[in-house]
């Protein structure tokens, strides 16, 4: 060809040998180069429930190519359940200026709100994302902000409460423990208050702020006969499970939960999501987003899996005959 001359063909495949070749020359400069991930978690470092929730999302990241400490450094933040310290924790994670972040509390996320509308945010344990105006557009997010929910509807309530008279139709009168500080109090108590009569129940608004409150709160209900307990989901009550489930045993009230771990660690019955699961979800989305997706690439999920679990032993200490119906319906039995 005469120098000088224009050749349409060659050029095209030119751009076309040119635009399968950068792809792999971008990868080559950033083979060296980290990526970092900070993880907001609402429980304190040493609890076992965290732990194995931190170790599903690490087996998850490491399943999906990343080798933590060679192209990934993950850096972790326990808020032990304090408000002023999720704040705190939230202020310094951004400012670490990771790539992605992970927070599996509403508080937690509502203050990283606060902090960043830049990085994005994946979040696990939101009760209802549109509602809670954090993604106005769940199919699209439009903001740094996506994630997954826990389906945990307000009218589940009903459910825990038919749940808790299942199994100890005696019950008439039913604290419902959370600390309000949580945004969905207010959400829970208005379902509450529309279910619990239809099933011959007094609820009983039970704020606990500290864990002398739960004290006071159980003390007090035991004091009347009659008396059953529905824990909220809340970090609160998560962080301070130990001493709400002794406490119950130790009052012979019973109570419905709303986490498996509640019941594994000797409450008489939970009903709930399985928050490992969404864990290993959240990574799923960290994956795509270290690889260049953006958040309103990924539409807000709903775990839809529930699980029912009863501890038998429990309920023989109260003296309590679990309706063969009700054990059929288990996912699992503790004897």
């Amino acid at each position: 060809m005469p120098r000088g001359r224009f050749n349409r063909r060659d050029l095209i495949s030119g751009l076309a040998v040119a635009a399968s070749v950068w792809p792999l020359a971008v990868r080559a400069q950033q083979s060296g180069r980290v990526r970092r991930v900070g993880v907001l978690m609402g429980l304190t470092q040493s609890d076992p429930e965290g732990q194995s929730r931190i170790a599903a999302f690490r087996k998850t990241l490491q399943g999906l190519g990343w080798t933590e400490g060679r192209d990934l450094r993950t850096d972790y933040y326990w808020a032990a359940g304090d408000v002023d310290r999720t704040h705190a924790l939230a202020k310094e994670l951004v400012s670490s200026a990771p790539d992605v972040i992970v927070v599996n509390t509403p508080p937690g996320l509502s203050a990283l709100r606060l902090e960043t509308h830049t990085i994005p945010i994946i979040f696990v344990q939101v009760l209802d994302a549109s509602e809670s105006t954090v993604v106005m557009n769940p199919a699209r997010p439009e903001s740094n902000v996506t994630g997954f929910t826990n389906s945990y509807e307000y009218g589940v309530s009903g459910k825990w409460l038919a749940l808790l008279k299942e199994i100890a139709p005696s019950v008439s009168r039913v604290a419902i423990l959370q600390n309000p500080n949580h945004p969905s109090w207010v959400g829970y108590q208005g379902s509450i208050a529309k279910t619990a009569p239809l099933l011959g129940l007094q609820p009983i608004p039970a704020r606990v702020y500290t864990p002398a409150d739960i004290d006071s709160v159980l003390d007090a209900l035991a004091r009347e006969s009659n008396g059953g307990l529905l824990v909220l989901p809340d970090t609160f009550t998560t962080v301070h499970r130990d001493k709400i489930v002794a406490l119950a045993d130790h009052h012979r009230l019973p109570a419905v939960y709303p986490l498996r771990f509640f019941a594994t660690g000797g409450g008489l019955m939970a009903y709930g999501a399985d928050l490992v699961e969404l864990l290993r979800l959240s990574a799923s989305y960290v994956d795509r987003i270290l690889r260049g997706a953006r958040p309103s690439d990924l539409p807000v999920q709903s775990l839809t899996k529930f699980e029912l679990i009863i501890n038998l032993k429990t309920a023989k200490a109260l003296g309590l005959d679990v309706p063969p119906t009700l054990l059929a319906r288990a996912d699992e039995v503790i004897e």
